[in-house]
């Protein structure tokens, strides 16, 4: 389905009845990278995934400032003004959980509750924020200049991915195929436009969100795991599950257990609701 928001085209999927789930995607992801989870919480609930900024069928704008942390967690906002969703459990994996964080605190009343898998609240340090921003535009600028297959073999190949290569041969094939069919201008723009290092640091801010969020690391990924434990300390109704035997992609390398602990968190928010 598409939507246009904002002079963008949105494309996104739904499915289920109950109340709304959101679901945001990483960098390089699209819709298809929820497609287990989805079969799980259709059942029990209104399942929306949506191909964010330069991602997947969603338009690829050419000015890297449309990207904005901001515009993005706007034209969120202005998706569920227009179809008339009153609010969400929002759930966001890496740079989709960096936008639902982000989302959380600039419109929420908009939130039910926040599932955020694997990401940061940003980086704090200037130091670190320059670093990063210098890492991330050289990553842009070799997707434009080498090409999608050979930023993709490259990106396939960080250490933060290393767990993936004990996936099944088909799956791999199908991730790096997700991969391949990204614009190169999308993917480069998303990088400038809100990466770590470009957005705003989140961290003094994570005390003000007041509704039930769930965390959630691969025990592998030992830097997200550690970064997540200083998130649950800072958050006021928070909890965090670290997922035996997965690394930093929980919904792909552990589909199962993730789709059981997310559906899980979702039945016992709506029964605290309805007592």
């Amino acid at each position: 389905m598409e939507i246009k928001i904002n002079e963008v085209t949105y494309s996104y999927t739904e499915s289920g009845r109950g109340q709304t789930i959101l679901l945001l995607h990483g960098f390089t992801g699209s819709t298809k990278t929820w497609e287990n989870l989805i079969n799980k919480l259709e059942q029990n609930f209104h399942v929306i995934a949506i191909d964010l900024l330069g991602h997947g069928k969603t338009d690829s704008p050419i000015h890297e400032e449309r990207y904005k942390m901001e515009l993005a967690a706007k034209d969120l906002y202005d998706f569920l003004i227009k179809r008339q969703i009153d609010s969400v459990h929002l759930l966001g994996y890496s740079m989709g959980g960096r936008l639902a964080l982000y989302f959380a605190l600039a419109y929420p009343a908009k939130i039910r509750s926040l599932i955020l898998e694997s990401c940061t609240a940003g980086l704090q340090s200037e130091q670190e924020r320059y670093a990063r921003i210098e890492q991330d535009n050289h990553l842009s600028s070799k997707i434009l200049n080498e090409g999608i297959e050979a930023f993709v073999n490259y990106w396939e190949n960080i250490p933060l991915f290393s767990t993936q290569k004990k996936l099944p041969s088909e799956s791999q094939v199908k991730i790096k195929q997700g991969r391949l069919n990204q614009s190169p201008i999308g993917l480069s723009n998303s990088l400038k436009g809100m990466g770590t290092g470009i957005q705003p640091s989140l961290w003094d801010h994570l005390n003000q969100i007041k509704n039930p969020t769930l965390l959630v690391c691969g025990e592998y990924d030992e830097k997200f795991c550690l970064i997540m434990g200083k998130m649950n300390e800072k958050l006021k109704n928070s909890e965090i599950i670290k997922i035996p035997d997965a690394g930093h992609a929980i919904h792909v390398e552990q589909s199962e257990k993730f789709a059981t602990i997310v559906s899980g968190f979702l039945l016992k928010r709506e029964k605290e609701e309805i007592s």
